[in-house]
């Protein structure tokens, strides 16, 4: 007989009857249903997040393209007026001038194209010392006819003896193609091995080096540029009183304007010649002179202490923070003198860079806050952190992925940034020995500074902008450019001790100083904001390659190819003096951190250690 309950028990026997359901489904498929619909309401919500997140993006793109419209406007605008007024001038009869939109100059011959910058044959400076063209300020002018095929830091042989086969070509900051240098003595023999850098602006891979130099024992006297330059003094001289003609200066100057030429700040048209004593000031030797500013009353007075010869170019120079020492970077090495009479103290090599490696040149040199260790920045990528004690390497960081030419420690020496040719930044955490943080941009980094409390990082680019990170978050939060900005490459930005200003030194001839906007980085989602230009300081004659600010910050320093060093007033852009003592661009300017000191490096292989003296009670800072 048939049994349902069987039946229903078994699963053999098939379904059960119907109108028996089964329970146990549907609370399943209830469930399912309420999870669904969950689900649903979830996907509603992100989708509308989503959505939302869209429309705001494409309301910034679009803030921001009509920015970029109405920068472009404006530009165009200021450049027609520019051009009428120009065109005006020249139906007047009037001198023809030169527009500071970035253009060529006007000469009477063809225009020369700007300099390309980039790798090609070498790397981010290249051109900079290329078609120098003229005699720096108080130097003979050039030849008309340059000898052909003559190596650029190859002096003109002298009379009567026959001209070698020619150099191959090679460029940094302040040398020049073609004529050779004035100055250089028939005896000179300048460096063939000089840093090869390129001719394209976009920043590829470093060319081959140049020819090799014969190595010579260090106690061996080298064949350098004016041999009798002075020795290092033995020790650091006290500052010197002005004398009654320098006190008589501002009173002489009030009341005999005329006879001198109203330069304005472009001091190097100054003849020392044809200046008074308290106007100038001039070494025994004639190496080295300075003009001060007749238009302003002078406050400064400058002396030489010591010569560093070095065999190569010398790309930079750094004071550590207790002020007692000085880093220079050169080819393949990096030396550290004595500040106080110049000895050198010891010389960091990497013993694993071979010599048919070629050319290696250090960028960049920067002591930990502590003076224990110096981090060097190199055209092979590496930055090498060195204990100097040991003359050891503590610590390599690869990474980037083209030279490296600028670094800086922050202050509690924990973190290193770097600034390379392939458009990065970068952090690195020296205890962790790892890298921290990218910050990506546009084109080339040439330089970046550390703020006084660490944490902000600037950087400048071959983009004409200076750019401020904060080193916490990662988020850029200020931009320093547009119409009051610089009109080409920016080589070197520094912080003002207070942290609230930052200058920044260009190709285009000028130094800027911009107002950092207060309470930065706080709202991350908002948009950059741009620092307000407070100050452009105008008077250099050539690229300026270095600028920094003096402990206090009563004075802006500057160093440019034209050969001449600027001290500039911050708060009136006067310049108030200029100093010419080396023979090449003076690639790299820093102040000691502890006193009147600072130091110069340049492309004529010396760097020089020399004092400044303030006088008391007459000028202030920022």
């Amino acid at each position: 007989m048939f049994n349902a309950t069987q039946h229903r028990g078994n699963p053999n026997l098939g379904p059960a009857p119907p109108g028996q359901p089964n329970h146990r489904l549907n609370e399943i498929m209830d469930s399912l249903r309420a999870e669904f619909d969950n689900q649903s309401r979830a996907s509603e919500q992100v989708e509308s997040q989503v959505s939302q997140q869209i429309q705001e993006m494409e309301l910034i793109r679009n803030k921001v393209y009509q920015l970029e419209q109405n920068q472009l406007k404006m530009k165009q605008d200021y450049e027609a007026e520019i051009r009428m007024l120009r065109h005006e001038l020249e139906i007047r009869g009037g001198p023809q001038v030169q527009s500071h939109l970035g253009g060529p100059p006007q000469h009477a011959g063809p225009a020369q194209a700007p300099p390309a910058l980039g790798h090609g044959q070498g790397g981010l400076f290249s051109g900079i010392m290329a078609n120098q063209g003229q005699g720096g300020p108080g130097l003979p002018p050039q030849p008309d006819q340059p000898p052909p095929q003559q190596h650029p830091l190859q002096p003109p042989p002298p009379a009567g003896q026959p001209q070698g086969p020619p150099q191959p070509p090679n460029s940094f900051p302040g040398y020049q193609q073609g004529p050779p240098l004035n100055g250089y003595g028939p005896q000179s023999q300048p460096p063939t091995n000089s840093p090869g850098l390129g001719k394209n602006r976009s920043m590829g891979t470093r060319g081959g080096p140049g020819p090799a130099t014969p190595q010579q024992h260090p106690n061996q006297p080298q064949p350098m540029p004016y041999q009798n330059d002075p020795r290092a003094s033995p020790q650091i001289p006290r500052p010197t009183p002005p004398g009654n003609d320098m006190q008589l200066g501002p009173r002489h100057q009030m009341t005999g304007q005329s006879q001198y030429p109203n330069v304005g700040n472009v001091l190097a048209d100054l003849n020392p010649e044809d200046l008074p004593d308290h106007l100038k000031r001039m070494s025994a030797d004639g190496e080295w002179h300075a003009v001060f500013n007749p238009n302003v009353p002078r406050v400064l007075d400058i002396q030489l202490l010591h010569n560093l010869q070095h065999s190569s170019v010398v790309c930079c120079v750094r004071f550590s923070n207790d002020g007692k020492y000085v880093a220079t970077g050169c080819n393949r090495s990096a030396q550290i003198f004595d500040a106080r009479d110049g000895t050198k103290m010891c010389e960091l090599l990497d013993e694993n860079v071979q010599d048919k490696d070629g050319d290696l040149y250090i960028r960049s040199v920067c002591f930990s806050p502590d003076g224990k260790l110096l981090a060097t920045g190199a055209e092979d990528k590496r930055i090498r952190v060195w204990d100097i004690a040991s003359k050891r390497i503590r610590t390599t960081f690869d990474g980037h992925e083209q030279d490296i030419y600028s670094l800086d420690f922050s202050r509690t020496g924990r973190l290193i940034a770097s600034g390379s040719g392939d458009k990065t930044v970068r952090l690195w955490d020296i205890e962790s020995n790892q890298q921290v943080m990218v910050l990506s941009i546009e084109d080339g980094v040439t330089t970046v500074a550390m703020s006084p409390d660490g944490r902000f990082v600037a950087a400048g680019s071959l983009d004409k902008s200076v750019r401020v990170w904060d080193c916490s978050s990662g988020y850029l939060i200020e931009r320093l450019e547009g119409p009051q900005g610089h009109k080409d490459s920016v080589y070197s930005v520094a912080f003002s001790p207070s942290g609230r200003e930052l200058v920044s030194g260009s190709l285009d001839k000028t130094i800027k100083m911009w107002e950092l906007t207060p309470q930065r980085g706080l709202i991350p989602a908002s948009a950059t904001k741009d620092g307000k230009c407070i100050r452009t300081f105008e008077g250099h004659k050539d690229y300026v390659l270095s600028v920094c600010l003096t402990p206090g910050g009563e004075w802006v320093m500057s160093g440019s190819k034209d050969r001449g060093v600027q001290f500039w007033d911050p708060n009136t852009g006067n310049a108030q003096m200029m100093l010419q003592g080396h023979k090449n661009s003076v690639i790299s300017v820093a102040p000691c951190p502890t006193g009147h000191l600072f130091a110069t490096g340049s492309g004529d292989m010396k760097a020089r250690i020399w004092q400044y003296t303030t006088w008391r009670g007459v000028h202030q800072g920022l």
